[in-house]
């Protein structure tokens, strides 16, 4: 755990510069716990070796954990296909992006919730989701309702209880829930809730997603979203500083909802 005064732990994407591990040499590109620093140690067997063929920091975003977590969600507890309307919120997030882009691709309609004008534009015009509502416009539900006047088949949850109780009202019998993220209730004492009487009446099938348990599956997500990736079908969208000494205040942003994309530190350049 971290101490006062130690290092902060963080994903990164480093170059080897000295390996005394098989399999790995000086030059090669890699993932894993690094922390926030400008050099770290990392055993060989926490280590992932990249694929080159996409730029590094797509590594951390799109074909990262967090794209991990949207094909998890997506294809293996959803099981998202042609047909199915897919909702999803904190859309201009890493997780929340892919996991819309992911259904079209898939044959899904896709509909982001997102907090602001500029935001919305972002999953409409750039991530090509077929809608986006603006949470922060009052009656936004009453959006939704004269969108997908039928609801959707699966939602796709990131925030909490402000967005997962309307959403779960407009779900279609027996649709789908993945219940992914929580970031509304991380700083607050207040519990989440699940209206479990709606769940009932929806027939609706619950799918708590715990990342962790698809890591022996990345290299699975890696090859089927690099090809996209490169194509352009799949967009990785950064919102990135320079210097560690910008990491804090940087961090404070994404806390904040004020992240376009991926919040990433670039600390040094590759050699």
């Amino acid at each position: 755990a971290p101490t006062v005064g130690g290092r902060l732990p963080g994903e990164c994407v480093a170059q080897v510069l000295e390996s005394k591990a098989g399999g790995f040499a000086p030059g090669d590109v890699v993932a894993g716990e690094v922390g926030w620093s400008e050099y770290g140690v990392l055993d060989a067997d926490k280590a992932r070796k990249l694929d080159s063929r996409a730029e590094p920091s797509a590594h951390l975003s799109v074909l990262g954990m967090p794209g991990l977590t949207a094909w998890a969600g997506v294809t293996q507890l959803a099981k998202v296909g042609p047909g199915d309307i897919f909702t999803v919120d904190a859309a201009t997030g890493p997780v929340g992006g892919v996991a819309g882009q992911l259904a079209r691709l898939l044959g899904a309609k896709a509909y982001g919730i997102a907090g602001g004008a500029e935001k919305c534009a972002l999953v409409r015009d750039v991530y090509g989701f077929d809608d986006c509502f603006d949470y922060r416009v009052e009656g936004w539900t009453d959006r939704v309702a004269e969108a997908l006047p039928d609801g959707q088949t699966v939602h796709f949850e990131n925030v909490g209880a402000s967005v997962l109780t309307p959403m779960l009202q407009r779900l279609r019998i027996g649709g789908r829930i993945v219940l992914c993220g929580l970031a509304e209730h991380y700083q607050i004492s207040t519990p989440a809730t699940l209206p479990v009487g709606t769940v009932i009446g929806k027939r609706a099938h619950v799918h708590g997603l715990v990342v962790y348990d698809f890591y022996p599956r990345w290299s699975e997500w890696v090859e089927l979203a690099t090809p996209w990736v490169l194509s352009g079908q799949l967009k990785v969208v950064e919102d990135a500083v320079e210097g560690l000494d910008k990491a804090a205040a940087h961090f404070e942003r994404l806390m904040r909802g004020q992240n376009q994309g991926k919040a990433l530190v670039k600390i040094a350049t590759r050699a």
